[in-house]
């Protein structure tokens, strides 16, 4: 018998070695394409209808699918720097577009400084009300006066001016928004005597200057049912140790209707897209929910403290779990079940916003100064 050279043998069995893993390499990557090309596409709620690279620090989103954008923007004035925001509208389809300039938005011959707070659509979506943090120097030695106010605009940037006061501004408002009602804008006022208290107030701005409503009530959260000119909010009394009560108030016509004495409230409360559930903490862990047609019942639901914001049918709500200045993940709860489902990969986000019909959802993303708008199916 002949012995075929070692180097032979070896050489033989190499190349048979490598033609088999060859062929096999070569299914493999056949399976893959083909299982690329008939892989069913991305759900659409994966792709954002629209992405800005934008430093968004304050936001709203309407329920025509735009947002109003808060952009922060510093300024030199003489030997001060001061800060003068930006106000872009942003589409779905992409667009963009500034509408209000900060440099030119307040004439001053001294230096004045505003940062834009938060920003809210009218339920027609076509104005805005735009709250501001202020910071004037008042005379030549550099005293400053700061203040709190909010700015009434059209969504094209245009102030409207409040009957008999020569401005567009609402002093020391804070979370106005405009109501159904197309010349009223309720908003609240920190009383005087706590940190933790507000009233309420209401403005017509083609009549004149608004002022408190529902005298000698005091609440710790209020929530806005601006398509019905109304709001559920948390009542308490003036020393913070009474019952605590969740109302509804007749913005118009300044009545208050009891929906419930609660036994314990911690925080956030968050109304449904139709006005007949609203959600808050009770504690840490337990959310808590209330129909408003039987507001006696309470339905209660395990789950981390965050930030909510109700689904359109009114079956789930979307938490952002963590503090709300923090970074966190967005989920869907289920109600009454509880259970959880991620959204948009699953990402942490900075902040979010929902429309008001609670189909397009903004959120920004940490370290990147990017804002995109998704619908939220």
């Amino acid at each position: 018998m002949r012995l075929q050279p070692l180097r032979s043998v070896f050489m033989n069995r190499c190349t048979q070695f490598c033609e088999l893993h060859l062929a096999k390499l070569a299914l493999l990557v056949a399976a893959i394409f083909i299982c690329l090309a008939t892989a069913p596409p991305a759900p659409a709620q994966d792709k954002p209808l629209a992405s800005f690279k934008l430093d968004c620090r304050a936001y709203s989103v309407s329920s025509d699918g735009r947002i109003a954008c808060d952009v922060f923007r510093k300024l030199k004035f003489e030997h001060y720097t001061i800060e003068r925001d930006n106000i872009w509208m942003l589409s779905s389809n992409g667009k963009s577009k500034l509408i209000v300039d900060g440099e030119k938005l307040v004439k001053s011959p001294l230096p004045f400084s505003f940062s834009i707070q938060r920003v809210a659509f009218s339920p027609d979506c076509h104005r805005l009300t735009v709250q501001m943090q202020t910071d004037q120097v008042t005379d030549a030695e550099g005293n400053t006066h700061e203040s709190r106010l909010v700015d009434l605009m059209t969504d094209e940037g245009k102030e409207i001016p409040v009957a008999g006061t020569k401005t567009s501004v609402i002093e020391d408002a804070i979370q106005a928004n405009w109501l159904a009602d197309p010349d009223s804008v309720a908003y609240l006022v920190r009383d005087a005597n706590s940190e933790l208290l507000y009233n309420v107030g209401l403005v017509h701005p083609s009549v004149g200057a608004g002022s408190v409503i529902f005298k000698g009530h005091f609440f710790t959260t209020v929530v806005w049912d601006a398509p019905h000119n109304s709001a559920v909010a948390i009542e308490r009394d003036e020393a913070l140790s009474g019952p605590i009560k969740l109302v509804r108030l007749d913005l118009l016509h300044g009545t208050e209707e009891t929906l419930a004495t609660l036994d314990n409230y911690i925080g956030q409360l968050a109304l449904s897209p139709h006005g007949d559930k609203i959600a808050y903490f009770r504690d840490g862990d337990t959310l808590e929910v209330r129909s408003l047609a039987n507001p006696a019942t309470a339905t209660t639901v395990q789950c981390a403290y965050g930030t909510l914001v109700w689904g359109t049918d009114g079956q789930r709500i979307l938490l952002k779990r963590g503090p709300e200045k923090q970074l966190g993940d967005l989920v869907w709860v289920s109600i009454p079940g509880g259970n959880l489902t991620p959204i948009l990969h699953d990402l942490i986000y900075h902040s979010f916003a929902v429309s008001p019909d609670a189909r397009y959802i903004a959120v920004t993303e940490p370290g990147n100064n990017k804002i995109s708008l998704y619908p939220l199916p």
